[in-house]
Formats: structure tokens, C-alpha cells, sequence
């Protein structure tokens, strides 16, 4: 099995590296503690069977090495491993194809069970994440009408919401104003019904445009 570890703090990724080894025992696994080193490895040659990746990195997002994995190697599974919790970044993480969401906080005993669980097919989610997913999605119903009612560029603002983007990286995506952003993101939010940048990114997903 080979392995990439994304984590920028040296005694975490130590931990991470453990972790692997009690869950699949011999592992060949290589560690990045930056976005450019993770980059540099997964463009040389052989997949990676697992990636766990951590988000907020001194040189930029996780969200952009699991795209990146997706991209060039779909069947290495990717689980974040992080210490945010909020619904918007969960969301945004299993938009962009995340096999799993990882809570650092969580004993090692957990992540174990949940690394090895995912050969079967069984997503890596930590309780609290699983619970809250549950929870999302009772509360977050599908949208009053589909898609149908969104003008093109309010689809294509939903799918940058549901990759993950903030109002000014949308604005520079497509080569609009920021205010005008917001109100292709009000107009959505009104149509489909929802009132956070979550409930969005759900839906973005629901409907394919995270992929678009």
C-alpha cells in the first residue's frame, strides 16, 4: 500500500504514520508538509492507494490536493484529517470527493477503525462528523423546484460555493464584480430556499455542479 500524508506539523504527521501502520501494517508511505511538496508527489509516476490530507496548510488549502487526486488518480482514497469541524468545510471537503473527514482530535483507537473500514467501502467519518451529516441532511431537504429555476450563472456560483470558494475567489473565477456575487448568491439562497453557504454547498453537490 502506498500512502501520502499531508501535514505540515512534524509530530502530527508522526501520529498519522503510526496510525497507518497499526491499520494495514507495512505501508509505504511518503509525507508532505507543504501544498507544492504534496504536488511534486503525486505528479511522479504510481498512484497512491490512500491520501490523508490535512486543510489549512502554511501554503494553501488541502481541498486543492484532494481535487488534484481526484483529477489525476480517481481510485486513491482521500480522507481529510483535520481539526475543523464546521459544516461549511465538511461540506466542502466531500463535494470536492473526499472518501473521509477525519477529526485529529478523535483517539488514534477511532481513526484506526475508520482507516480500515474504508477498504469495504464504508466511508472514514469520525462520530461527531457522521452525526452531523445525519442531521444535515434531515434538516436539508431537496430544493422546492430543481435546478431548472437557476439561470446559468447562478448555477455555475452554486457549483464554485459547492467547491468550496469564497465570494472573492468566485468574483475573480468569472471575472465579475464581488457585489455581484453576493447577489447571484442571494438570488440562489432564495430560490432553492437555504440560508448558509452549507446548505449550498449541499445542494451544489446534489445537483452535479460541484464536478462542472
Amino acid at each position: 500500500m502506498r500512502v501520502l500524508i499531508l501535514e505540515d506539523i512534524a509530530e502530527t504527521r508522526d501520529w498519522l504514520q503510526g496510525i497507518i501502520t497499526s491499520a494495514f501494517g507495512v505501508a509505504d508511505v511518503e509525507v508532505a508538509g507543504m501544498i507544492r511538496d504534496a504536488r511534486q508527489l503525486i505528479e511522479t509516476p504510481g498512484d497512491f492507494d490512500l491520501a490523508l490530507l490535512d486543510l489549512g496548510l502554511p501554503d494553501g488549502s488541502g481541498l486543492d490536493i484532494l481535487r488534484r487526486l481526484k483529477s489525476v488518480s480517481p481510485g486513491t482514497r482521500c480522507v481529510v484529517t483535520t481539526v475543523m469541524g464546521d459544516d461549511t468545510t465538511v461540506v466542502a471537503a466531500l463535494s470536492a470527493g473526499a472518501d473521509g473527514y477525519l477529526l485529529k482530535e478523535n483517539p488514534g483507537t477511532i481513526l484506526i477503525r475508520q482507516l480500515q473500514q474504508i477498504s469495504d467501502g464504508i466511508p472514514a467519518l469520525s462520530p461527531p462528523i457522521a452525526r452531523r451529516i445525519m442531521e444535515h441532511f434531515r434538516l436539508t431537504g431537496p430544493a422546492v423546484e430543481d435546478d431548472a429555476r437557476l439561470t446559468d450563472r447562478e448555477a455555475e456560483v452554486l457549483g464554485l460555493i459547492g467547491r468550496g470558494l469564497r465570494n472573492a475567489e468566485v468574483a475573480r473565477e468569472l471575472r465579475i464584480a464581488e457585489s455581484t456575487v453576493a447577489g447571484y448568491i442571494k438570488g440562489v439562497y432564495r430560490k432553492l430556499g437555504i440560508s448558509t453557504r452549507a446548505e449550498a454547498a449541499w445542494h451544489a453537490n446534489r445537483l452535479g455542479l460541484s464536478y462542472r
